[in-house]
């Protein structure tokens, strides 16, 4: 047996344990030889792969990004390197020259997406859940959001130091598109005041009120806000568009965007921190590690057992897998009736 993996979409602490745990699981308990696609669906695309074994992947748990690269712009269905042509029968070709009997896809939904129409034209395909916004539908949890969620945290608790020595209020904007995930978890784990989400538009007036009652009261507020969150009836802060991507939007800017409204409103000085790409970088927290070979070795058991065209899941405490039809190009959000935002209310927290 013969598979290949590939890691698509953007990079997050954990992809290499997905790796290390497929290369490993496939080589010990049947023999297989894996093959890695430098670059995600690239790869595929310009002929790009690298023999994995278990010296390759010695001594990667512990490392962030991913030692295959990855791409999030090479959709074989529509390259933008050539134009947005299909040049997935030239992808194919090139897996079927390698002698690929399968391939393991971690990825969010773009990805999962691609690999379900690979399957549909002949590459069987297995699929392991991976995106740091936690919004993959069917997975309670995708390995890399514990560590951004621990970055968010942690920021937080810096942040709070200097917003109580000034009197300030002090405004951390997270990644979070479309679902408010990293958000929720990293402002409640850092005690934020106020956290701003996508899926609940908040009104300006209600944080300027919370941030005045805070003023009196203890003198600072900390405020939690996902890079997709607007006011009522606002549209989302878009720092720049991206013609050949298949999310040309860039969100970015809305933690400086509340701080220009808030500041003429308050007496307290404010100040906004984005926190960007640094919630994707470095080691995996001792949890995504766990959580990503448990996933990796589970893709190796649905690769055994020829269980193809499924996603690996965490449902509870369990690994389950779910078909990748039904994730593919769907995401999670933060639903209305989550238990944390009840708590978050009963703690005090203005939420939108």
């Amino acid at each position: 047996m013969h598979i290949g993996i590939l890691t698509g979409g953007g990079d997050c602490p954990g992809l290499n344990a997905v790796i290390r745990a497929v290369t490993l699981a496939l080589g010990n308990e049947c023999g297989a030889r894996v093959t890695g696609i430098r670059r995600g669906f690239l790869g595929l695309i310009t002929r790009d792969a690298v023999p994995l074994g278990a010296d390759t992947v010695a001594g990667i748990l512990a490392q962030g990004g991913t030692i295959l690269g990855t791409h999030n712009k090479a959709d074989p269905f529509h390259y933008f390197g050539a134009g947005g042509a299909d040049v997935s029968d030239q992808a194919l070709a090139y897996a079927r020259e390698l002698g690929l009997d399968g391939l393991v896809a971690i990825g969010g939904d773009g990805t999962m997406a691609i690999a379900h129409k690979i399957a549909a034209k002949g590459l069987p395909v297995v699929g392991v859940p991976k995106t740091i916004d936690n919004d993959l539908c069917h997975t309670d949890r995708s390995f890399g959001f514990d560590s951004a969620v621990a970055v968010v945290a942690e920021a937080l608790d810096r942040l709070e130091t200097t917003a109580r020595s000034h009197g300030r209020v002090m405004i951390a904007e997270t990644m979070g598109r479309y679902a408010g995930w990293i958000a929720l978890e990293g402002g409640m784990a850092g005690a934020a005041d106020v956290i701003l989400l996508p899926e609940r538009p908040y009104s300006l007036h209600a944080v300027v009120e919370h941030c005045r009652q805070r003023e009196a009261r203890e003198g600072y507020t900390l405020i939690c806000v996902a890079e997709g969150a607007r006011e009522i009836g606002g549209g989302l802060t878009v720092a720049r568009t991206i013609a050949d991507s298949p999310d040309p939007l860039r969100l970015g800017g809305v933690g400086a965007v509340l701080m220009q409204q808030l500041q003429p409103l308050l007496r307290s000085e404010v100040r906004a921190t984005l926190l960007g790409h640094v919630q994707r970088g470095g080691s995996p927290t001792a949890f995504d590690r766990v959580l990503a070979t448990r996933f990796g070795w589970h893709a190796a058991q649905l690769v055994r057992r020829g269980d193809w065209d499924r996603m690996v899941t965490l449902q509870g405490s369990d690994i389950a897998s779910v078909p990748l039809a039904e994730v593919a190009g769907r995401n999670r959000p933060v639903p209305g009736d989550h238990p944390l935002l009840a708590a978050a209310a009963g703690l005090g927290v203005l939420l939108g």
